[in-house]
């Protein structure tokens, strides 16, 4: 067999050997890794009164056979090292970003669209008063908001997600992060951010916005503002707020206070700026009132 032929031969196994490798890791499809976490395995009903099966018996034995000889990297205590990373990852690289805005809202709005637009000049006037600007990265309202940021000069930060889905990183970014956990992406939001600017957009943009609303009125986070950008596109939700939420005696009149509407890039812009001073003044005349995570 000549050289090359060994070459060759060496070069295919390696392939196959790197081959199988990315497929085991892949294994599942696209689940993703806060699916992973979220979920656990189904077992049987079993009454405690009545006795175990040699069936039950003898499965009950190969499952722990099978714990034994089990990947330790796929299992929850491994996985809390991975969340701990990704935590360590966000701190690192935001600790010293500008006070910073966050911009919610659809992935699946166009370029050219009203809202599109009303983003960039929104995120543009934010950045021109000295804000960053933190999206979830992706397209959409994301891309918009950053490159508004850009577009005024300041920060363009991205945090990203994995999703079943590919969602790729808009290029509008100057820092751009990745992570695998819901919950450890919406600390970053809340950490580093002095408002949340609320554009029209579907599930995702209603959970940040709603967990925003939660920590505020809770008082784990220290009140900033939370603006809802385009009053037609809000106004039914918060009218079953107030009509039915508030009627009902589910959350008190000063709640709705936690919350401004605004169709005007230039009032939203105003209203983050006047917030954020006073809080800066506040936080300097008592070192100790700030006691939240933020």
């Amino acid at each position: 067999m000549s050289r090359d032929q060994t070459k060759n031969g060496q070069s295919s196994r390696s392939k196959k050997a790197a081959d199988r490798y990315r497929s085991l890791r892949t294994k599942g499809g696209a689940i993703t890794e806060d699916e992973r976490l979220l979920s656990r395995p189904m077992l049987p009903l079993i009454s405690p009164t009545e006795p175990l099966t040699s069936e039950q018996t003898s499965r009950d034995d190969h499952a722990f056979e099978r714990a034994l000889n089990f990947d330790f990297t796929i299992t929850d205590p491994w996985r809390v090292l991975r969340i701990m990373s990704e935590f360590v990852n966000g701190f690192d690289a935001l600790a010293h970003i500008p006070a910073s805005v966050t911009i919610f809202g659809s992935a699946r709005t166009k370029p050219g669209d009203p809202t599109y637009e009303a983003t960039v000049e929104t995120a543009r006037l934010l950045a021109r008063a000295g804000f960053g600007v933190i999206t979830g990265g992706g397209p959409g309202v994301m891309e918009a908001g950053n490159k508004g940021a850009q577009d005024g000069g300041n920060l363009s930060i991205g945090c990203n997600i994995e999703l079943p889905f590919e969602q790729f990183s808009n290029p509008y970014l100057d820092i751009s992060l990745d992570f695998s956990y819901f919950f450890v992406r919406k600390t970053m939001f809340i950490k580093y951010s002095s408002a949340f600017i609320i554009f029209p957009g579907g599930f995702g943009t209603m959970d940040e916005l709603f967990e925003a609303l939660t920590l505020i009125q809770t008082q784990k986070v220290s009140h900033f503002p939370v603006i809802l950008f385009d009053s037609k596109y809000w106004s039914g939700l918060v009218n079953w707020m107030r009509d039915t939420m508030l009627t009902h005696g589910n959350i008190s009149p000063q709640d709705l206070d936690l919350l401004y509407i605004s169709d005007d890039p230039q009032e939203i812009c105003h209203l983050v700026t006047k917030a954020y001073r006073a809080s800066y003044h506040m936080k300097g005349d008592d070192p100790n009132r700030e006691k939240s995570i933020r």
